[in-house]
């Protein structure tokens, strides 16, 4: 295996990115995670530019890792400042990590115009600064801002800065794109300029995503030599982001046998980008690559179909690698094998006849509104439905629903249970409400599991609204039994009878998941017959 160090900038570097704002407390359990995955360095923030960063420096030195080390970040020193006596040294020195990361300018433009100093003045700044910290007993890390840019204006002057902080004893010069414009051809052709001007530095990669290529570009550097990856989890940075280690830990591990992060670590990914994503406040991206839900999704008739014979037909690795699954979806683009597919998933035996019947009726109701795509519930329902020995628990004979002014609403149910008619009524805080208390109220006599089967959420989306007050309604219910949570659908251009079909199929999958409870018998206390 060829050694790789990730250096993992999320708590930093991700949280520029516009919607993120973590507490030190966040920072934390960050960190926790980030050394459960083995990266090398963490990256904890800028304890110079605030104080939560620098408080978590004080807190983090009590925390327990493993395998990562914390490294501290921060600028040169001022242009008008000698180390000893810049505030922003000091910061990295009072955070006491053994590993500080310092970032200098490398093109013209910004010395120049942005830091308005002379480049010679430029270059005293990142070799004192770096021989400061040297001096400290840090290991130093210098980040060369723009570099790429950089050697565009001037390529002398660029790699002039990197002498500068080798002169200044630096362990590792991680070349910078700074404003995520580079190509790849550019980039490895730069990259490789370097390591033959500079063949003993041990040189790093810092690639931000402006237009599209950060995990591109951090491949082609390794390919050139990098040996220090530097990104974030779920690509999370300024503009349009970092480098995503979710992406780039798997392709050089898995696919060109770099040694990344320990192996018995690599299952551990999708969980941590999943739970980073919740911790951010951001809903996890499903389209991600290698972490994301719908990464190993298969929704097309022939893909499943030809999977169902070799899995690696339309995969490019085994999710399980990851700690991500397959998934096969079923809509009106599904052939025979999705459904086959779904019913072993569900531990149901179904003949072919049987799952071209319920794909049928699938393709049907999509084409009326349904989508069964987030509701998989409904199509596990049909399954058991087919079923030879399958009886319905029950079956709706009518219902009626009237809503007052005030927007309280009764709802009035009559249900076949058993062969048996249940006639009940239930006030709700709205139609739907009403409904479901209705439907439990007939209910809850036989199935009392059904207690524990509680509706988490309802969404509504209007599919055709240019229909005005005619148009579809798609109703999708999220229910919960205990840690197991589905979703079904119904449509129609009724909003209380698509509601009825979803919340139809979600109790009658609650009551055939719940744990198997005989039905208890009602006893008719006028004559005594049950």
């Amino acid at each position: 295996m060829k050694q790789l160090h990730i250096y993992d900038t999320t708590l930093r570097d991700g949280t520029q990115r516009e919607g993120i704002a973590l507490s030190l407390a966040d920072k934390i359990k960050i960190t926790t995670l980030l050394d459960s995955l083995g990266v090398a360095y963490i990256e904890g923030g800028w304890p110079g530019s605030n104080p939560k960063d620098a408080a978590y420096f004080d807190v983090v030195r009590d925390v327990p890792l493993q395998h990562a080390k914390i490294a501290a970040f921060g600028s040169t020193c001022h242009k008008d400042n000698h180390p000893e006596d810049d505030g922003n040294i000091h910061a990295l020195i009072k955070a006491q990590t053994d590993i500080v990361t310092v970032v200098g300018k490398s093109s013209p433009l910004h010395v120049e115009d942005v830091l308005q100093t002379t480049m010679e003045n430029n270059l005293r700044m990142i070799r004192e600064s770096v021989a400061y910290l040297k001096d400290q007993g840090k290991e130093v890390i210098y980040d060369a801002e723009h570099f790429f840019d950089g050697a565009q204006l001037d390529d002398e002057y660029a790699l002039a800065t990197l002498f500068a902080a080798l002169e200044g004893g630096a362990d590792c010069l991680v070349l910078c794109d700074t404003n995520g414009g580079a190509l790849p051809s550019d980039l490895y052709g730069r990259f490789q300029w370097v390591g033959d001007a500079l063949p003993d530095a041990p040189l790093g990669i810092h690639t931000h995503n402006d237009a599209e290529l950060a995990v591109a570009n951090t491949l082609v550097a390794v390919e050139a030599g990098a040996r220090h990856i530097q990104g974030t989890i779920n690509g999370y940075g300024e503009r349009c982001g970092n480098a995503n280690l979710c992406s780039i830990i798997p392709n050089l591990q898995i696919k060109q046998d770099f040694d990344c992060i320990p192996a018995d670590s690599l299952h551990r990914l999708t969980r941590i980008a999943r739970t980073i994503a919740e911790i951010a406040n951001l809903a996890p991206d499903s389209h991600a690559a290698y972490v994301g839900k719908s990464a190993f999704a298969h929704k097309g008739g022939i893909h499943v179909a030809a999977m169902r014979l070799s899995e690696s037909s339309y995969q490019h690795i085994n999710p399980q690698i990851i700690g991500n699954e397959q998934r096969t979806l079923v809509s009106d683009l599904s052939g025979r094998g999705n459904i086959l597919n779904k019913a072993e998933q569900f531990g149901l035996d179904i003949n072919r006849q049987q799952a071209v019947s319920v794909l049928e009726e699938v393709k049907q109701l999509e084409n009326q509104g349904f989508v069964f795509e987030g509701a998989e519930a409904s199509i596990a329902i049909r399954l058991y439905r087919i079923q030879e020995d399958y009886q319905p628990l029950f079956t709706l004979v009518d219902f009626t629903v009237l809503v007052d002014h005030l927007g309280q609403a009764q709802a009035i149910v009559k249900l076949d249970v058993g062969g048996e008619l249940m006639h009940t009524a239930a006030d709700g805080n709205g139609p739907v409400n009403a409904l479901d208390l209705a439907l439990r109220k007939a209910l809850l006599p036989l199935y009392p599991q059904l207690t524990d089967v509680q509706l988490v959420d309802y969404k509504v989306r209007i599919l055709n609204s240019e229909s005005g007050t005619a148009a579809i309604t798609r109703v999708l219910i999220d229910t919960q039994l205990g840690s197991t949570r589905w979703s079904t659908v119904g449509a129609s251009a009724n909003i209380i009878q698509a509601s009825w079909l979803a919340l139809q199929d979600s109790i009658e999958y609650g009551l055939c998941l719940a744990p198997a409870v005989a039905p208890v018998t009602i006893v008719n206390q006028a004559n005594g017959s049950s």
